[in-house]
Formats: C-alpha cells, sequence, structure tokens
C-alpha cells in the first residue's frame, strides 16, 4: 500500500561550499556562492549536482537535506517570543541551509523508508536517513534560541535512490507509510529511524 501526499516545494537551495563553519562568533563564510534556483538535478547516490554535498562519499546517505517550512516558522516564532523587547527576526529559511523546503510535509514518519518526490518531471526515489539536527549556528544567524527550538524539527537527510529533476512549485510524495501535513511543525524526540522491514 502506498498513500500520496500533495505537497509544496517552496524552496530549492544549492551551495558548492559550506557556510558555517568554525566559530559562530566570527560570522559565516563571506564568498559561498548560494544558488537559490527554479530546479534541481538530483543524481543516483550522489545527491543534487552542485551541491557541497554532491558526491561526497561520507555524506551519501545523507546528501540532500529536507525542512519542512511550517517546523522553521514555528521555531522562528518561538526563539522570536523569548525575545519580546527586540524586533522579531523575520529572515529568508534559506538562512537554515537546507537543500529542499517543502510545505505540507510531515518529514519524521520517513526516517528509514524509501519515498518517491514528483514536482511535474517524474519521479525521485529517496531514502529517508537520520534527522538533520539544528546547529549552533542558528541561534547566531537568526536569533537566540533558535537551534533549541529546531531541536527535533530540523529536517531530514536524504539519500538519492534515482535521478531525476526537482522543482519549486506543487507536487506530491509518494509513501509507503501515512502522512499527516498537520504534523509537520512538530518537533520529535525520536533517536533513530525505524527499522526497515
Amino acid at each position: 500500500m502506498t498513500f500520496t501526499c500533495p505537497i509544496e516545494i517552496v524552496q530549492l537551495l544549492v551551495s558548492p561550499s559550506h557556510a558555517y563553519f568554525g566559530r559562530s562568533k566570527d560570522g559565516p563564510a563571506a564568498d559561498v556562492r548560494t544558488q537559490l534556483p527554479s530546479s534541481v538535478e538530483v543524481v543516483t547516490g550522489k545527491g543534487i549536482r552542485g551541491d557541497r554535498f554532491f558526491g561526497v562519499k561520507a555524506h551519501t546517505e545523507a546528501a540532500i537535506t529536507f525542512l519542512a517550512v511550517e517546523a522553521w516558522e514555528t521555531a522562528v516564532a518561538e526563539a522570536n517570543a523569548l525575545h519580546p523587547d527586540d524586533e522579531p527576526w523575520d529572515g529568508d529559511v534559506s538562512v537554515a541551509r537546507r537543500n529542499i523546503v517543502v510545505r505540507g510535509l510531515e518529514l519524521d514518519p520517513l526516517r528509514g523508508e524509501d519515498f518517491v518526490v514528483d514536482t511535474g518531471d517524474g519521479p525521485v526515489l529517496l531514502r529517508g536517513g537520520r534527522p538533520a539536527h539544528p546547529c549552533a549556528w542558528m541561534d547566531s544567524m537568526v536569533v537566540d534560541g533558535t537551534r533549541k527550538a529546531l531541536i527535533g524539527r530540523g529536517g531530514l537527510r536524504t539519500a538519492p535512490i534515482s535521478s531525476g529533476t526537482l522543482r519549486v512549485g506543487h507536487g506530491v510524495v509518494i509513501s509507503p507509510v501515512p502522512l499527516d501535513p498537520a504534523r509537520a511543525a512538530l518537533s520529535v524526540r525520536r533517536a533513530q529511524p525505524l527499522p526497515r522491514g
């Protein structure tokens, strides 16, 4: 049995190098050519062409990162609430540096599962892996408290099982497990993916 979930990809991010390394107080790398394209090429076993994780053997099982925009918006709102006297941070989700930002998709049930994303150019098969945990940089790039608010909702790392094109816009996810888009913003504290079977 499979389940189909309508989704919207709201942002795609491709960067040839890391922007966050070293000490966050020193600020991000200034010369990182981050792109927010309208489409990306996914390559089997390698990731997104042109991205910093593309073909990196240590990241094969986690080459493409997803983030639910609902989770991001909830975490940022919680962090902003900790600073009621400050101007609320309302910057772009690209600060999170996730490859695929999606609306309407509960990510946690996809851990340990093979699932399809299709945005109109045919199916792209991915395998859900471990969570994409937030880093300390989120406190300096957004607002203090953002990292803690993102724990359990920082996204999902995936491995590309087939090649294809993904685009910004509407599409579908075909999953072997039911997904509830109303749960996309929830913080989930499960240590490991469910066993494959």
